[in-house]
């Protein structure tokens, strides 16, 4: 891959600037409740690039988003938080699982807007170590005040969200569901909005970015920075990196919610397939479950970076970057974005994994 394959022209500098405003007052159009530290900064990685010797390797550190310990669901949060407020909610449930980012960052919105928080954990590992059950993002959920309850894998948890919901109606609430990763129309918007604000980024610091590399899973992050991204006009070359499902599987969500977002932006023409597009060759044995090349990943960053990454999403997202700068995928490429979609708090809950060391001799 080089450069040279995207298809299309980037617009001009002033063409661009006009469509960064113009996206600006789209987004400005839809209600939202101001909860992340924006905008996150945009970081290079010398280190690293060094240590891989490809491209020059950035950084996008949306673990910097300020609501308990960070994440990329806060951006989706400021969008649905402020749809549960119009409507009049006070109480939100949604759902993940056992170690779920968005569980934690959902349980902390509904903490500082004061409403009633239920989450539902499926378990999807089949762990029985309570590290995993108990500590890292269940530890957070439960500080934060949110009512924590398990479902057994495969269970229907949308419709175990809506069961919730009808008995807490029952009793007078009104409740407002959040689908798992707050990945629908409404929080996709946050990412539209990320994608403006890298590209806003990028044309300040005169930097030309190629790639957009980043984990993808319920498909909320990809929808909307392909809804973004197309709306902007740019041939920047977005990537996935599966965490759970089949690669047409995958796609095929993210299509489906960016030109579900991308209409409700008026661009729906705008999203077209061959843009979305998922590498699910570092999912492993299964979502949530370790894999060697994310531990060696994760180890990597901390030690060359001093940057903390967890294991379930950008861990097998860094994962698939390095193995494909290694086969040199990205040759060619001259400036290279991760999106940092934050998640370190799940570390705790993978204590043995990492097989570190103890106390160094005195």
């Amino acid at each position: 891959m080089s450069r040279t394959d995207h298809p299309g022209a980037a617009p001009g500098q002033g063409e661009a600037a006009a469509r960064r405003a113009a996206l600006a007052e789209r987004i400005a159009a839809f209600p939202r409740v101001r909860l992340g530290h924006l905008p996150t900064p945009l970081e290079p990685m010398d280190r690293f690039s060094a240590h891989l010797g490809g491209p020059r390797f950035w950084v996008k550190r949306d673990d910097c988003t300020g609501l308990s310990s960070g994440g990329n669901k806060t951006r989706k949060l400021e969008f649905l938080m402020a749809e549960a407020l119009d409507q009049g909610a006070d109480t939100i449930i949604t759902q993940g699982a056992t170690q779920s980012n968005h569980a934690r960052q959902t349980a902390a919105a509904a903490a500082r807007i004061g409403l009633a928080c239920h989450i539902l954990l499926e378990d999807r590992t089949g762990s029985n170590d309570p590290q995993y059950r108990l500590n890292g993002n269940v530890l957070l959920d439960r500080l934060h005040g949110a009512t924590v309850s398990a479902r057994p894998g495969g269970a229907d948890m949308v419709a175990e969200m809506e069961a919730l919901a009808e008995s807490l109606r029952a009793k007078g609430a009104k409740p407002y569901v959040i689908p798992g990763g707050g990945s629908n129309p409404t929080g996709a918007l946050g990412y539209v909005n990320c994608a403006l604000e890298l590209a806003e980024q990028a044309a300040a610091m005169d930097l030309e970015i190629d790639a957009l590399v980043h984990a993808t899973g319920s498909s909320g992050t990809q929808a909307g920075l392909v809804a973004g991204l197309a709306a902007l006009g740019s041939d920047i070359h977005l990537l996935g990196i599966g965490v759970r499902a089949p690669q047409e599987r995958q796609e095929g969500m993210v299509f489906d919610l960016a030109r579900r977002t991308a209409a409700r932006l008026g661009c729906e023409e705008a999203v077209r397939r061959e843009d979305v597009r998922a590498n699910c060759d570092y999912v492993g044995a299964g979502y949530g479950l370790p894999t060697p090349g994310m531990v060696e990943a994760v180890k990597l960053l901390a030690r060359l970076e001093g940057l903390l990454f967890d294991p379930v999403y950008s861990g097998k997202g860094l994962d698939g970057l390095i193995d494909l700068t290694r086969k040199g995928v990205f040759d060619g490429f001259r400036n290279v974005v991760f999106l940092h979609t934050g998640g370190s708090a799940a570390l705790f809950g993978y204590p043995e994994t990492f097989d570190l060391p103890g106390y160094a001799a005195a």
